[in-house]
């Protein structure tokens, strides 16, 4: 199994939630590079969470991949390991995983996490991160099943694939001139990410340099669109395509998504202007 482990969680930086995680990994298998995708996910915010961890899923390395934005926590959902490609997901099944996992070329195996053999006790219902995912993370990683190390099928019942949670993707629409599309998420400056790819506009004919026709609800907006927001002045809004690919609307040096009123899952038309 690979040594690489990646943590993914809403719990801040503030407290110790973070360290207690890398201390039981480091613990279990001290060889092990344990890499921090992010933890400052908004408190439950499920679909942000997913939206950063399969957006930065291409750029990891293989390895085990922690995801803990667990509002259910010490509810009834499911813990679960997901075999994807070469990769193995661990986290709730609450659909946290479900777009890294597609970008990872879709689940070949699930396994619910019920074996507390392999956990830490006592485990805390509401610290699923330090006291199961951390601990099965570790174990699988610290020696391959080939050798008798922990298998994925000895963590607990396999679980059919098509009964795994997944959240919705995030679609665009092509039609009558212009792109449908959502807002998939907010990053911390208020950039909102829309679910329209660059090439949606390439389609229409829209270029950069090109002014953009917007419409948010019964709203309409004309937005320069540019390689970057810092094309435009400070305060000023525009729009351009993100690092992932998929259209952006930003301030420069501001906060769009607060002028705007766009959280994630508004609607947004776009479509070029004459």
């Amino acid at each position: 199994m690979t040594s690489v482990i990646t943590l993914l969680t809403d719990y801040g930086l503030e407290d110790g939630y973070v360290a207690a995680c890398h201390g039981v990994i480091a613990g279990i298998a001290p060889q092990a590079r344990v890499i921090d995708v992010c933890h400052l996910i908004p408190s439950g915010d499920v679909r942000r969470g997913a939206a950063v961890l399969a957006q930065t899923i291409p750029y990891l390395p293989v390895g085990i991949h922690i995801g803990a934005v667990d509002p259910g926590t010490g509810g009834a959902r499911r813990a679960v390991a997901i075999e994807a490609g070469d990769r193995v997901f661990i986290g709730p099944d609450n659909g946290l995983l479900s777009w890294a996992v597609h970008a990872s070329g879709g689940a070949r195996a699930a396994y619910a996490l019920s074996n507390e053999e392999h956990f830490l006790r006592p485990v805390s219902p509401t610290f699923h991160g330090r006291d199961v995912f951390a601990p099965v993370a570790g174990r699988l990683c610290r020696a391959p099943a080939s050798s008798g190390g922990l298998r994925l099928a000895d963590l607990g019942p396999e679980v059919p694939v098509s009964r795994l949670v997944t959240l919705p993707e995030p679609t665009s629409l092509l039609r009558e001139g212009s792109v449908e599309g959502e807002v998939v998420s907010v990053d911390r400056y208020g950039n909102t990410q829309l679910s329209i790819a660059a090439g949606d506009l390439q389609a229409l004919g829209v270029q950069v340099g090109d002014t953009l026709g917007v419409w948010l609800g019964r709203r309409q907006l004309a937005l320069p669109y540019r390689e970057t927001y810092a094309a435009v002045p400070p305060g000023e809004l525009v729009a351009f395509a993100d690092s992932a690919g998929l259209i952006a609307i930003a301030v420069n040096s501001g906060d769009a998504a607060q002028r705007l009123g766009l959280p994630p899952g508004a609607h947004v038309r776009l479509s070029p202007t004459p």
